[in-house]
Order: C-alpha cells, then sequence, then structure tokens
C-alpha cells in the first residue's frame, strides 16, 4: 500500500520546473557533488545553504550548463526543465542558458557599456537587432529589477561600472531578466553589499518570485529564512535535507541540519 503524501511532498509535486535525479558533478576524477535528487518548485524562492565548499555553487552552476565550461568537468545523472533533460546531446546549452538565467555573487557589469546597453547584452548576443524591442525589454528589465526609476535619465550617458554596488548587482540582474528566463540563478547575490543594498536586493527576489522561478545561494542564515519558501541544505556534495523553509529551520529532521543552523559548525 502506498504510503500517503504529506502536504509538503504534495505542495513539492504541484508545478515543478526542474528536477534533479542523481545528479553527480565531477572536476576531473574528483565528484564534488553526490547523486543528488532534488525538486525545485515554479514561481517559489529555492535557497541553498551549507559550508563553504559543500557543492552549493557546483550544483546551480549545472542547473543551467556552465559547470561544463569547467576545463576537465562534467556531470552524471540528469537535469530536468519542464521535463526535458537539459543535458541532452540534443539540446544546445545556449538556449538552456537563455531560458535559465544567472546572477553571479560579484556584480559584473560591462565596464566600457552603459547602463543601457549592460541591460540588452544578452539580447544582442542572441541576435536581437530592432531597437523598439530593445528599448522595450531594456525599460521592462530595468523596472523588474527595481532600477529603472534611478537610472532612466542616464540610460546612454552613464557606464554600469559607474553605479554603486547596489544599483550594479540590480543591473546584473536586469539583464539576466531581459532575455525572459523561466528560471534565476543567483549565487550569493549579496556578499558583496552593504545591509541597505542587501535589503533592496531581498525584496526585488520576493517581487521577482511572481514571474520567475528563483534559486539561491547564500551563506546568511538569516537571507534564507527571509526569502526563501523551499531550503536545501548541503555538506560535503550531498543533499542532506530539504523541504519547506520554515520547517528546515523551525523542526529539522536531520541533526546536521540543526548543528549547522544553530552555527555549531561551518
Amino acid at each position: 500500500m502506498a504510503t500517503p503524501m504529506t502536504q509538503e511532498s504534495q505542495a513539492q509535486t504541484a508545478q515543478i520546473v526542474m528536477q534533479a535525479k542523481q545528479l553527480s558533478a565531477f572536476y576531473g576524477e574528483n565528484r564534488a557533488v553526490k547523486d543528488v535528487n532534488l525538486d525545485i518548485e515554479r514561481n517559489c524562492v529555492t535557497a541553498f545553504i551549507g559550508p563553504s565548499g559543500c557543492g552549493k555553487t557546483t550544483i546551480l552552476r549545472c542547473f543551467n550548463r556552465m559547470h561544463e565550461l569547467v576545463p576537465s568537468a562534467h556531470v552524471k545523472g540528469q537535469v530536468l526543465l519542464d521535463n526535458e533533460n537539459i543535458y541532452d546531446p540534443m539540446i544546445d546549452p545556449v538556449q538552456i542558458r537563455r531560458r535559465v538565467g544567472m546572477v553571479f555573487q560579484k556584480p559584473n557589469p560591462f565596464p566600457t557599456m552603459s547602463i543601457y546597453d549592460n541591460a540588452v547584452a544578452g539580447l544582442k548576443l542572441a541576435g536581437v537587432r530592432k531597437r523598439d524591442v530593445l528599448d522595450d525589454l531594456a525599460e521592462k528589465s530595468l523596472r523588474r529589477a527595481a532600477l529603472w526609476d534611478e537610472v532612466k535619465d542616464r540610460l546612454y550617458k552613464a557606464s554600469g561600472a559607474s553605479l554603486s554596488g547596489g544599483q550594479q548587482q540590480r543591473l546584473c540582474i536586469a539583464r539576466a531578466l531581459a532575455i525572459e528566463p523561466e528560471v534565476l540563478l543567483m549565487d550569493e547575490p549579496c556578499s558583496a553589499l552593504d545591509p541597505v543594498a542587501t535589503s533592496k536586493i531581498e525584496d526585488l527576489i520576493q517581487e521577482l518570485q511572481r514571474d520567475y522561478t528563483v534559486i539561491i545561494v547564500t551563506h546568511n542564515m538569516q537571507q534564507a529564512a527571509r526569502v526563501s519558501d523551499y531550503t536545501a541544505f548541503f555538506y560535503l556534495g550531498e543533499l542532506i535535507e530539504f523541504g519547506k523553509t520554515e520547517r528546515i529551520f523551525e523542526k529539522p529532521e536531520k541533526k546536521a541540519t540543526e548543528d549547522y543552523i544553530t552555527g555549531k559548525f561551518g
């Protein structure tokens, strides 16, 4: 007789946009991520937590095939996006990176480009040339990144590098949003920012989940608790525990999870 599904498992199967199935990631012979099985729910924020070197960023990069850009790096297992294996040999990795955007730990606007050109850089790379389309998506993405009102009067005059650190990170978010991805990956997007800028990014993340699925890597336990719906705890390349954020932080099932959250290691 089948075991009845818990409310949490029912929620997870409601609208799954990405799945890792027996996913392992390698750097040469070294296996950095070990047989991870994980479901990502659509229009939710999922936080990856765990100590440095536990595989959080590696698995994030597996979700849009950036891991394979590292020399000698490869994966085993599957990552499904809308039930399609992104590692199928017939799948174009460039198209996957359009559907699964990435925001990096350190803001990385192109310093010689204007704010406008930074916002539409991904679109131009994808071959979009019509000015009205570029203009529309530039404004739309900058508005979604809560940056439009701050930069609309200097779009073409100021470089991306002239902005503050928090504004630069929101510009990078706008650049990722301009290509209209389904999923947005964020690798410690607030680690280089001050508390005020961090608060703006956190507010933005919660706004974005209305239209996107967001996966964020963070070392900040309070941030994970504030912004995420689900939390995955990784340790030594393994997924130790995954579930609703409130449960993970208040009633973790695994002792290692409790020890990490309470600061006994990490």
